[in-house]
């Protein structure tokens, strides 16, 4: 007989077998803990040992360092100021998200691509693979000379 509900040891709720992440080790092939509260346990776990996870981030490339971001910044500090005006305009509605990509229609997850660092605000919607092409056929956006 299978069942379809489980508590958690943790909170003690019972809940759907779908809300515990799976294990093949365990009987039922499912953790004793449900998702909330493993979620819940990594979060305060992160915040416990920050500098250690820190360091592992920047080790293993998935952060880079402070001198690394200002370098690049300073390489790249009209792009960067372009970026910077698009996610000031979005957050303050000056600025809407595109639904769907100017160039081939496709909705999904889309970046927003500038032609023009000088124009910051003049942007089109692309989808990864069109934002992709177009930077294999015409290279990085103009610079401007701030």
């Amino acid at each position: 007989m299978t069942t379809t509900i489980k508590t958690c040891f943790k909170c003690g709720v019972e809940k759907p077998l779908a809300s515990f992440y799976k294990h093949p080790q365990m009987k039922d092939g499912r953790v004793n803990k449900c998702k909330e509260c493993n979620k819940e346990d990594i979060k305060h776990n992160r915040e416990d040992n920050l500098e250690h996870y820190r360091g592992y981030d920047i080790a293993r490339g998935n952060r880079q360092t402070k001198e690394y971001r200002q370098a690049y910044i300073a390489e790249n500090l009209d792009k960067h100021k372009a970026h910077t005006a698009v996610s000031n305009a979005l957050r303050d509605r000056r600025l809407v998200r595109g639904v769907s990509c100017e160039s081939c229609g496709i909705g999904g997850i889309l970046h927003c691509h500038h032609d023009d660092y000088n124009k910051a605000l003049t942007v089109r919607w692309l989808c990864v693979p069109c934002h992709k092409k177009w930077h294999m056929e015409n290279g990085e956006a103009k610079r401007c000379t701030l």
